[in-house]
């Protein structure tokens, strides 16, 4: 019999997490059931809500706990500027940034022939009816300056050619960059020094 089979199945568990190898899995695991009525009750107890409510904001692609984001239900950012971004990741990313006060729209990733992901596999038809539906007069496409995301770029830049004014994230974002990973200081930059594409 295994006395530690449960703890080996959540270090196993939480080293599938990014950022976290099986020895920082293993350290944030002990540390956790030292500390188990200020961390792991606690944790687990979010983790089984957020479980259950959890889900994609249907107008933009985020996540939360209602239908509509909030971001979405905001009159303010009702201002006709969309900013497209590959994942929620990088929409909150540039929530973070602080710098856009306008609305959002998650592709759920890059065109990629390699791994046969299409634009049907991605939220670009739901948002060529945003253009259509809402009052759209800029569409920012801050996606990652690898070659998938610069492929998605041009092809949304083809589908909306004509809509609505195109720009794009400017200098700061190096070649490669995800937005994920670049400070708020350097998605500001690039966020006030993008260009018409």
């Amino acid at each position: 019999m295994n006395s530690t089979r449960d703890i080996d199945a959540l270090i196993e568990m939480m080293a599938k997490l990014p950022g976290l190898g099986p020895r920082s899995a293993r350290r944030a695991v002990l540390h956790m059931i030292r500390k188990r009525e200020l961390l792991l009750s606690p944790l687990a107890d979010l983790m089984g809500q957020v479980a259950l409510t959890a889900r994609e904001c249907v107008v933009c692609g985020n996540v939360g706990t209602t239908e509509t984001c909030d971001i979405c239900l905001s009159e303010k950012r009702a201002n006709g500027m969309l900013c497209v971004v590959e994942d929620v990741a990088d929409l909150w990313a540039m929530e973070r940034a602080s710098v856009f006060k306008g609305r959002y729209h998650v592709l759920g990733g890059t065109l990629s022939a390699l791994d046969q992901v299409g634009p049907e596999q991605l939220r670009i038809p739901k948002l060529v009816d945003r253009i259509e539906t809402e009052n759209i007069s800029e569409v920012i496409l801050a996606l990652g300056a690898t070659v998938d995301g610069q492929t998605t770029a041009h092809y949304i830049a083809d589908q909306l050619e004509d809509r609505v004014t195109l720009t794009s994230l400017a200098q700061g974002v190096p070649v490669g960059g995800e937005l994920d990973y670049l400070d708020d200081g350097t998605i500001t930059a690039a966020l006030k020094a993008r260009k018409a594409l």
